[in-house]
């Protein structure tokens, strides 16, 4: 156990996360590695029970009323073998007037063999604050299987952010489901951003429902996919009630034999509401590759250079 943990750790820090947070009793975190719980430390106003199955951890999380947690809660589930399966069942309620931020590392470094698989419900209660983002790591070989579907409900006045990154490493084959209802003058921000290469299948499938008068909605996505890699990015916003604004954003670089598809769909159902799309699929953008290779950079360099920054 001790072992499994230090290479935990250690495995969050090559993913880019401060493991010092472990140490330091302001910090509220949970590590969880295939269906062992590892570690865990909570914080006032915070109720967190994380309990074992046989092939992972069920948790539940609640954040009290008015409660407002100033450093992020830091959360880093995983599988260290080539072969294994990790199911995270995860139900989350953010009280009324609470705020809260995690930061949710996903570490899979030898996969060769390997799910990652996440049921999630979310519940935002009136005024409260979400912000949720999500780092994964999985790894040089493209082994893994990561299928997360999460579910979340954001209240009058409450505001969500989500955010999904996977740029390091292989994806290997990711398939994400995620559902927003917006009530009144309720907020959702989803992000992904994802870096394919090689044999890589990405589906990302983002949905809000603006639901509530004056609810707000934005589905952003950056991707860029090089060798054989094949993306699909489904974006749907539906407004229904009058004042409800939403925007899809969605930008694929494409690079090699490569494959990406952007498929914006947009739904309004109310003569006072309005939803706005925007999508483009190509190569790097010429002009910039020609002024960074003036600058000295090889094309290569370049292209690297323009992407990193698209994503980042």
């Amino acid at each position: 156990m001790k072992a499994d943990y230090q290479m935990m750790v250690k495995t969050y820090q090559e993913a880019g996360g401060k493991p010092g947070v472990f140490k330091d009793s302001s910090f509220a975190h949970l590590v969880v590695h295939k269906n062992k719980v590892l570690g865990s430390h909570l914080v006032e106003g915070l109720k967190l029970d994380a309990k074992e199955t046989d092939n992972g951890v069920d948790i539940d999380l609640t954040l009290e009323k008015g409660v407002c947690l100033a450093k992020p809660v830091h959360l880093c589930f995983g599988v260290l073998p080539k072969e294994g399966r990790q199911e995270i069942k995860l139900k989350a309620k953010i009280r009324k007037g609470s705020e809260i931020s995690i930061l949710a590392h996903c570490v899979f470094p030898n996969a060769v063999k390997v799910q990652h698989l996440m049921d999630g419900d979310i519940v935002l209660e009136d005024n409260a604050f979400f912000r949720y983002d999500e780092v994964h790591y999985h790894g040089e070989t493209g082994g893994i299987e990561v299928v997360p579907r999460i579910n979340l409900k954001v209240g009058k006045e409450a505001r969500l952010i989500m955010n999904f990154s996977l740029l390091k490493g292989r994806v290997g084959k990711l398939d994400v489901d995620y559902l927003a209802e917006v009530q009144e003058n309720g907020t959702v921000e989803m992000m992904a951003r994802v870096y394919g290469s090689g044999q890589d299948r990405i589906k990302i499938r983002e949905r809000g429902k603006l639901l509530g008068n004056g609810a707000k909605g934005l589905l952003k996505s950056r991707i860029a996919v090089r060798e054989k890699a094949d993306c699909e990015v489904i974006s749907e916003l539906e407004a229904s009630a009058p004042m409800a604004r939403g925007h899809v954003d969605c930008v694929e670089i494409v690079q090699d034999e490569a494959k990406a598809r952007a498929v914006p769909l947009v739904e309004v159902l109310h003569e006072k509401a309005q939803v706005t799309h925007e999508a483009a699929i190509g190569r790097v953008n010429q002009k910039e590759l020609e002024t960074l290779m003036a600058r000295g950079l090889k094309q290569e360099e370049a292209i690297e250079t323009i992407i990193k920054g698209m994503l980042e």
